[in-house]
């Protein structure tokens, strides 16, 4: 029952439209907690809000007081709830009556909708005081049905067994959260438990999680964002980007990690079907050389076999140097650039650098030492085990299993 909203003017100073046993009940319950529990604790047992069942305690009190022929407010619960004097209890009437039929419901109209939230509460609320004012009483009050509620108590084994099957739930979930450093949100958890076999829907994992508190880690504004450094240089080259199978197009990039007041530069190949980072070299300068490093560790990945493999990159002056080009083609790797100016071409690397930041850079390292063994963690993390939107909620290693797979059947068929 909604006693809150447009009704509150009606109830303060006109005519209510609830039903006067329906008030008595509601004070008396009140006064039967003898002060353990507020205005809003027992409103919020009948659906309405703390300051209209204050106002039914004054009202309650003035007319015990002027049946006793005094003027003062009586009963401790009600003392000190409203001025004392007949004016300011006329100035409260009158305040209450501008809202008088201002958007009420229908005379005799339901209160209580189907489906509401809190009918749980309600059935709790029956429960708790069945034994001071029974069953058949408080049904009346709450305008519910005894069956309901009977059937509702029915239900209670049931119910205590999907609590126990949600905490269960919320501690597996809790326990991936920890394994993946807290960054895991909802889909990537569902697709979690789904991997260890579990039969969940969404939504529910949903529901635990914000019932829980617990949620992945969104990119932030970070210490990492607040100095940018110059990690390209723009040079001429060709443009030629075709999808492909995992193995037959990677892409690279440079990002800069902050260690202390210095900078430490990340290099990475990465493949574009599988998401696979397969080669990502660190140093302190971002010389040519740490692209060369990038490159050659990609090769050694693949086992050597990289020829006709599309290279493509940015027209950064380390992608467009001379010597890159010459060990591209020792390796029989094709170069395609993208359009100056446009940070678009090479995306999926830009969004390695945001998962790596986000996930593995909360602070700044104070050592190099320290930096390159957390984003090597991260990195060996990121392909063995860390699911991919884009690859279906695989790991990129996950991902190419697959696919090899696939094409071993294909073949054999």
């Amino acid at each position: 029952m909604d006693l809150d909203g447009p009704r509150k003017g009606v109830l303060l100073g006109g005519r209510s439209p609830y039903p006067e046993e329906f008030r008595n009940d509601a004070v008396a319950l009140f006064r039967a907690a003898a002060g353990r529990r507020t205005y809003a604790a027992v409103a919020a047992d009948v659906g309405g809000t703390g300051e209209t069942l204050r106002s039914w305690v004054r009202q309650a009190d003035e007319q015990a007081a002027r049946a006793r022929g005094t003027d003062g407010p009586c009963g401790g619960q009600g003392r000190g709830t409203d001025p004392a004097s007949g004016r300011a209890r006329q100035a409260a009437q009158g305040r209450g009556r501008v809202a008088v039929g201002a958007g009420d419901p229908a005379a005799g109209g339901p209160v209580f909708r189907p489906g509401d939230e809190g009918m749980t509460g309600r059935w709790d609320f029956i429960s708790l005081h069945r034994a001071d004012f029974g069953v058949q009483r408080i049904c009346r009050v709450l305008g519910v049905s005894r069956s309901g509620y009977y059937r509702w108590t029915a239900g209670a084994v049931a119910r205590a067994e999907r609590r126990a099957d949600d905490d269960a739930l919320v501690a597996e979930i809790r326990q991936i959260y920890a394994e993946h450093r807290g960054t895991y949100g909802v889909r990537r958890v569902h697709a979690e438990l789904r991997g260890f076999g579990h039969t969940v829907n969404r939504k529910r994992i949903e529901r635990l999680m914000r019932r829980g508190g617990i949620k992945g880690r969104h990119l932030a504004q970070t210490h990492h964002d607040r100095r940018p450094a110059r990690t390209a240089r723009p040079g001429p080259g060709p443009t030629r980007l075709r999808r492909r199978p995992p193995g037959r197009e990677v892409c690279g990039d440079i990002t800069y990690v902050q260690v202390g007041g210095t900078w430490l530069y990340l290099a990475c190949v990465l493949d574009i079907c599988s998401r696979r980072v397969l080669g990502w070299p660190m140093a302190t300068h971002m010389r040519t050389e740490l692209v060369v490093d990038a490159l050659t560790m990609a090769v050694a990945t693949r086992g050597g076999h990289v020829d006709g493999v599309i290279f493509h990159a940015d027209r950064g002056s380390q992608y467009t140097s001379a010597a890159f080009a010459q060990v591209s083609a020792h390796f029989g790797i094709r170069r395609s650039m993208g359009r100056v100016g446009s940070s678009y071409d090479n995306s999926l690397a830009e969004s390695i650098w945001q998962g790596l930041k986000r996930e593995a850079m909360q602070t700044v390292f104070t050592t190099v030492r320290q930096a390159r063994l957390e984003i090597f963690q991260w990195l060996t993390y990121y392909n063995a085990r860390r699911r991919h939107s884009s690859l279906g909620y695989h790991s990129p290693s996950e991902f190419e299993q697959q696919h090899r797979a696939e094409h071993r059947l294909t073949l054999a068929a």
